[in-house]
């Protein structure tokens, strides 16, 4: 079964390697002395767990005796540390959009970006898996510490706000859609609402993307937007001096309003509605543009000194 795309490392909560003096974070970064570079692998110092072998394919060039490199750890079939500098799609207690890659009696195998696949029990699917879809799925450690994934999401992630502040940027997976909007994960922690209505691009299960708090209400559930709350000048003058631009390489006149659709106006600026409206309304402040039933025309400066 082979692994999936790498995705870039973050750290989250520590998990212990019980047994082991160096305390091993299984699921997690650790940063393990190099003891030995052999014609084939190198040998990294687990202490109590013994010597760590790791294949000099994945070791980086000039890599010596003494040196501290960092390396993921997961436990293999035997329960025995492995390190690795691959990359996988989530941490122990991260969220993660994966393929699944093989569905069986045993349970479903997802891939993750490591050449062994991460297990999903029968008793952690949410639904019955197949092969050849995506899915999100939360990394635990089972009870022999193994790392295993989970679809029952709900589960794991709660709608606990604590520490979450209005005005806060936070990184989301996007989750199911429902009536009033998206559900997205916040920070692998928690759970929040993008509205329908305020989204201007589109958004999909399993996207990964930045997005702010819009509040935090009194029943302790988030609200969510793709916008940085609070009007910003020096934002208003980069869309502005964009949509400037937009009208001169076309000759003075632009199809787009204060009405069109949020996707148009992000497909062509690449801003939220709301933010497009404040700009062409401080142009028009500015005497730069007027407003047409049908778009923006740019006013010419002989215009303007008239």
């Amino acid at each position: 079964m082979g692994g999936g795309q790498n995705a870039p490392l973050a750290i989250t909560r520590s998990a212990l390697y019980s047994g082991t003096a160096l305390m091993l974070h299984i699921g997690q970064l650790n940063h393990l002395k190099v003891l030995e570079v052999g014609a084939y692998a190198a040998i990294l110092d687990g202490d109590q767990s013994g010597r760590l072998p790791l294949s000099l394919q994945q070791c980086p060039q000039g890599l010596a005796p003494d040196d501290d490199l960092e390396v993921f750890i997961y436990l293999d079939a035997e329960g025995d540390p492995i390190p690795t500098t691959l990359c996988p799609a989530a941490h122990l207690g991260q969220v993660a959009w994966l393929e699944v890659v093989e569905a069986n009696d045993l349970g479903a195998f997802a891939s993750w970006g490591l050449p062994k696949d991460l297990f999903i029990p029968f008793a952690e699917q949410q639904y019955s898996l197949r092969k050849g879809t995506h899915t999100l799925v939360r990394v635990y450690q089972d009870n022999q510490g193994r790392l295993a994934g989970s679809t029952r999401i709900d589960y794991w992630i709660s709608d606990d706000s604590q520490g979450l502040n209005q005005g806060d940027k936070v990184s989301l997976i996007i989750g199911d859609k429902t009536e009033l909007g998206f559900k997205a994960i916040i920070n692998h922690a928690c759970w929040g609402l993008l509205y329908g209505n305020e989204l201007y691009r589109k958004i999909r299960k399993g996207l990964i993307i930045d997005g702010y708090i819009k509040q935090v209400r009194e029943d302790g559930k988030v609200d969510l937007t793709l916008d940085q709350p609070g009007f910003s000048t020096d934002k208003i003058d980069i869309v502005s001096s964009a949509i400037l631009a937009s009208l001169k390489d076309n000759d003075g006149f632009i199809g787009l309003t204060d009405k069109s659709p949020p996707p148009e106006i992000y497909t062509a600026f690449r801003v939220s509605k709301k933010v497009f409206k404040q700009a062409i309304g401080a142009l028009y402040k500015q005497r730069r543009i007027t407003l047409e039933s049908s778009g923006i025309r740019l006013i010419s400066p002989s215009t303007n000194q008239e």
